[in-house]
């Protein structure tokens, strides 16, 4: 197991040697978004100060309002990251279409992000985070993220809170650290992480209730009859970090207002997917299909979905 206290740095290296044939390609990759992290980070602790709250007066691509926070740090993400020259195209939930950088132009790798997850909670001082899925370069032009989750070769999260994290994985079990903000170092906390076999939270948008399905509102009075209890934050970083530590179950199915659901594949749910699966969760839509095996057609896509610990999910599943 990982030594508890390490830094992110050196835990990259460390996982890079296990590869002699490793060029160190997505050790800068992830390094670079460790960077981004911390800027928006720091910007978050101070976003009253520094003229950041509120609203951009403008909307995104999916028709919704831009927080002025989530604007820094998208531009914090995508010219970091087009810095790092690893990256031959970039797909940002903020963007209307793929950015191509100039210094990727021998890039291995794609990314596509959720640069501030949760941005509706930043006026009232709730966790808001940042979400990341990584590939490898194929075609060269938008199709390469239409591949499916299982090609992801890594995903991972930040949360920003009380106190900030960085959970990623790259398929070879799932880490996550935490910011020292007294030496600037992310420093491994939570070494292996595990998801619980089951637990008794569910976190869903239950105000969405009578839109749902008949499959989805059984399921919700199943848990409830049950014994669960209902914890919602409204930031998926948020209540899947919880999900991972606490265990239970994290939907947000479609509706009759959102008939595709409202979470963008690309963005929130193939990451999220793929790291509850690594710590030993399941991810299913709203049909029961793994998430994971989805072919998305569009960068934008959405898609209803269900992750978390293994005996909730299999308890969807059994529910006709």
């Amino acid at each position: 197991m990982p030594e508890i206290g390490m830094d992110l740095n050196r835990f990259i290296l460390e996982e890079e040697r296990k590869f002699p044939s490793a060029t160190g390609s997505l050790s800068i990759a992830l390094t670079s978004l460790e960077t981004s992290v911390k800027i928006i980070a720091s910007h978050v602790r101070m976003a009253g100060l520094a003229e950041i709250f509120g609203k951009a007066q403008k909307t995104n691509i999916q028709g919704e309002e831009v927080q002025k926070l989530d604007e820094f740090s998208n531009n914090v993400l995508v010219r970091v990251l087009s810095d790092s020259g690893q990256f031959y195209a970039i797909a940002s939930e903020e963007l209307d279409d793929v950015i191509y950088p100039e210094k990727g132009k021998d890039g291995k790798y794609i990314i596509a992000f959720d640069p501030l997850d949760g941005s509706t909670n930043i006026e009232v001082n709730i966790s808001i985070g940042t979400i990341f899925s990584i590939y490898k370069r194929s075609k060269g032009t938008d199709a390469d993220f239409m591949c499916g989750g299982t090609n992801q070769i890594a995903a991972g999260y930040a949360m920003y809170g009380s106190s900030s994290v960085f959970v990623y994985t790259t398929g070879m079990g799932l880490n996550g650290f935490t910011l020292d903000p007294s030496s600037g170092l992310f420093l491994l906390s939570h070494p292996s992480m595990r998801i619980p076999e089951s637990g008794k939270i569910y976190s869903f948008n239950e105000s969405n209730y009578p839109g749902w399905d008949d499959k989805t509102k059984k399921y919700l009075d199943t848990l409830k009859s049950s014994g669960y209890t209902q914890r919602f934050i409204g930031t998926m970083v948020a209540d899947v970090h919880r999900t991972l530590l606490k265990g239970g179950v994290f939907a947000y199915p479609s509706d009759k207002k959102s008939k595709n659901g409202k979470l963008r594949i690309l963005y929130e749910v193939f990451p999220m997917s793929m790291i509850v699966e690594e710590s030993g969760g399941l991810a299913v839509d709203g049909k029961g299909d793994r998430i994971l095996d989805i072919v998305p057609t569009e960068i934008h896509q959405r898609v209803p979905v269900f992750l978390g610990s293994r005996a909730e999910i299999e308890m969807f599943l059994s529910i006709q």
